[in-house]
């Protein structure tokens, strides 16, 4: 089915999904050319769990049919879809942690202003009578007014961690980059799927056509005396076939239609009609070697993780920094009297040399913790470097593959339309009954129906290439042009 077979390349492209948005797609899945309830429940749900199905819809619906263009599917696609929304926002969240650990060393300003009125009993606060003053002072006025800075010198924790911070806040970047080229893949696909359904809806209409055709002529040579009873009920079965084939077609198109609004944001509601045909054009590539080669310095969710390696070095390095001294600087200056008019500066000031001597083992546990982090991010990048080698490699075959496949496919339907024709002139000379015709529109229609997917497979290769490389979003479009 193409549903079934766009949710398994989905959930491959999605499975390894990321705080940060992070996927490994794999190679283009070959879809069939049947529909079922329990696809689109499944579908239903991959969209439930992956933010790259669903998008933010803007504006309102129009009656009037919006005409969608492929560039314009993947231009709003990457405006509205969930998933690169979601990426953004964690640009902004990685952005906001970073500042909140460059705090720790930028100057920390605070101000406070009182006035109040006291009275002080001596003999409680210093344990004596004063000779020949009260014992109760007040009440009198007190007026306090100060700022405090207290400033980190040197803290190469916290510097590491700065560091750590800002190679956080590049991942979270590619990360975004690689979120976008997802959107593509997956716009590109669904709007693909849309050409291959419209396509399946015209093929349905053309051979309920045909089947009309031939019911007609046998029921005009059936009144001739020129066909059995037998023959009109074998084509009008044939008929009714193809107007379920028909009517289930249209309904596919109208669903995948919904899932590729949901995708690309627009209104619920709105209706549109695609305005680009993909035809079937042969792509020249570069060399296995060298499309490895792209792939590595190109993928930006590459770039992301190994971001994060380095991160988690910095972090390690931070950890490791807890056992040095810290160095910082701490001023008071303020104004103080018992009122404004009679008050007087006052100024606190003091460098701090802090040593760390024993701090219950979180340094240690500290070190364990970036340690595993560490760990983690290698192996995911090694992952990833894996993974992208056989992505490159499955886009390859795959095109390689589907090629054939639309070459052959092609050929089929030229052999099955021939087939066709020579048999209903059999028929209508009576040299045989319309079996051979029934057989022979079967033929045809299962040829039409190889054909469209293999289109759809090949024109898909060629997209989780570019994906695979690591510039779907910028070579999409010259792709599908063979180019």
């Amino acid at each position: 089915m193409f549903c079934s077979k766009l949710i398994a390349l989905c959930l491959a492209l999605f499975a390894g999904v990321s705080l940060f948005g992070q996927a490994d797609s794999s190679a283009t899945n070959q879809p069939s050319v049947s529909y079922g309830a329990a696809t689109f429940a499944a579908q239903d749900t991959l969209q439930q769990q992956s933010p790259y199905l669903g998008g933010v819809p803007t504006g309102t619906a129009s009656s009037t049919p919006l005409q969608l263009s492929l560039e314009d599917a993947v231009t709003r696609g990457l405006r509205q879809n969930l998933g690169g929304l979601l990426s953004s926002d964690a640009v902004s969240g990685a952005q906001g942690e970073r500042w909140q650990t460059l705090s720790a060393l930028l100057p920390n300003v605070t101000t406070a202003t009182s006035f109040g009125v006291r009275q002080v009993d001596t003999k409680t606060e210093i344990g004596l009578i004063v000779p020949g003053h009260p014992a109760i002072l007040g009440p009198f006025g007190v007026f306090d007014t100060r700022a405090n800075l207290d400033q980190s010198v040197f803290n190469w924790e916290f510097i590491q961690r700065a560091r750590s911070s800002a190679a956080q806040v590049k991942s979270a970047q590619y990360s975004y980059k690689n979120a976008r080229e997802l959107i593509v893949l997956v716009v590109v696909s669904n709007y693909l799927l849309v050409i291959a359904d419209q396509s399946q809806v015209e093929s349905a209409l053309a051979q309920r056509d045909t089947a009309k055709v031939l019911f007609q002529q046998t029921t005009d040579q059936k009144q001739a005396g020129l066909a059995a009873a037998v023959d009109v009920l074998r084509s009008d079965v044939e008929l009714q076939a193809r107007e379920q084939r028909l009517i289930v077609a249209r309904n596919s198109l109208a669903k995948q239609k919904l899932v590729l609004a949901r995708a690309i944001g627009l209104p619920a509601g709105q209706v549109f009609d695609i305005t680009t045909d993909v035809a079937y054009q042969p792509l020249t590539t570069s060399t296995l070697d060298e499309a490895l080669q792209q792939a590595y310095s190109t993928r930006a969710d590459y770039k992301s993780l190994t971001e994060q390696v380095h991160s988690a070095k910095l972090q390690k390095k931070a950890a490791s920094a807890e056992r040095y001294p810290e160095v910082s600087a701490v001023v008071d200056y303020g104004d103080t009297g018992t009122n404004p008019a009679s008050s007087h500066g006052t100024v606190d000031a003091a460098g701090i040399l802090r040593f760390p001597i024993f701090q219950g083992g979180r340094v240690h546990g500290d070190n364990l913790v970036a340690d595993s982090i560490l760990a983690r991010a290698r192996q995911r990048l090694e992952d990833l470097r894996a993974s992208i080698d056989q992505q490159v490699r499955d886009a390859f075959l795959d095109l390689q593959d589907t090629a054939q496949e639309v070459s052959v496919t092609k050929n089929a339907i030229r052999l099955a339309t021939e087939t066709l024709q020579q048999s209903r002139d059999r028929f209508s000379s009576g040299v045989t009954d319309n079996i051979e015709v029934v057989q022979a529109q079967q033929s045809l229609a299962d040829a039409n129906d190889a054909y469209i997917a293999s289109l759809y497979r090949y024109n898909t290769a060629k997209v989780s290439l570019a994906r695979a490389i690591g510039f779907a979003e910028s070579n999409y479009a010259l792709y599908l042009k063979g180019q």
